[in-house]
């Protein structure tokens, strides 16, 4: 095979699988479909013209006979008055006439017997191309429903290029979202390690934290401290005198009454 045959087959193969990439089955069978009927439009139109030179035929062979039957009566009126040239003479002009006749019949057969075999032919072929709209109706249906399974299917496979953008969207997404997070909780453990200085003055190391803690006890130890002063009740009250000097009941039954602070000594 020589170098021209193989990039001749190499450009026919390219051209054939790209035409079979853009081409409609169903555009396809519309356009079979249209040239079975521009098909039967011309059986139909010869059928029209062959009954059209049939009935010119006819027409010409009704003249004729008008002409024979009138050279006729005129051979018969020359006979009678004596005319037997000028009867010979019609009746001449008359066989004429029948040879012509004789030939238009034949004709006329003929474009009737022609007639009839493309009547038929329309007849068959109107009845192909209906059977070849059923079916062609049939498997365009079949064709779109296979279609629009196949769209719904790689949608939702996400093989179609759409579903595929969306996906890789989501992905991109999430992973963004991933990392943010991640890079958030570094940040929080750098700050709770002390490794990082929070600029802001919110966050604090661990022992910072703990030196606070405790003062804030001891602010809420002395605070209560305070109130208990103020009620009598702290550490460095007096403790509760008992007159007569029992600290059991009294001989006269009267009970101890503590000695509060501010009374009289």
């Amino acid at each position: 095979m020589s170098v021209f045959q193989r990039l001749s087959m190499i450009f026919k193969s390219k051209a054939n699988k790209a035409l079979d990439s853009v081409e409609d089955p169903r555009e396809t069978l519309d356009y079979s479909y249209q040239k079975q009927l521009e098909l039967l439009q011309k059986v139909r139109r010869g059928v029209a013209d062959v009954a059209t030179s049939r009935k010119r035929v006819e027409l010409q062979i009704q003249q004729l006979e008008q002409q024979s039957s009138k050279l006729e009566n005129q051979s018969r009126a020359a006979l009678g008055q004596g005319r037997e040239d000028l009867a010979r003479e019609a009746l001449t002009r008359r066989s004429g006439l029948q040879s012509q006749i004789d030939g238009l019949r034949q004709q006329h057969e003929q474009l009737q017997g022609e007639e009839q075999k493309l009547t038929l032919a329309a007849q068959r072929l109107q009845a192909k191309v209906d059977s070849f709209r059923t079916r062609k109706e049939t498997i365009k249906a079949t064709y779109t429903a296979a279609q629009a399974q196949t769209q719904i299917s790689e949608a939702f496979s996400g093989i179609s290029e759409e579903m595929g953008d969306v996906g890789l969207a989501i992905q991109r997404a999430e992973d963004k979202t991933a990392e943010m997070q991640a890079r958030a909780g570094a940040v929080d453990e750098l700050l709770a390690s002390g490794a990082l200085d929070d600029v802001s003055g919110v966050q604090k190391d661990d022992i910072q934290a703990e030196l606070d803690r405790m003062a804030s006890t001891n602010g809420v130890e002395l605070e209560l401290e305070r109130l208990k002063n103020e009620l009598g009740q702290g550490s460095g009250s007096a403790a509760p005198q008992i007159e007569g000097g029992s600290t059991g009941t009294s001989s006269s039954g009267n009970q101890v009454q503590p000695y509060r602070q501010g009374e009289g000594a």
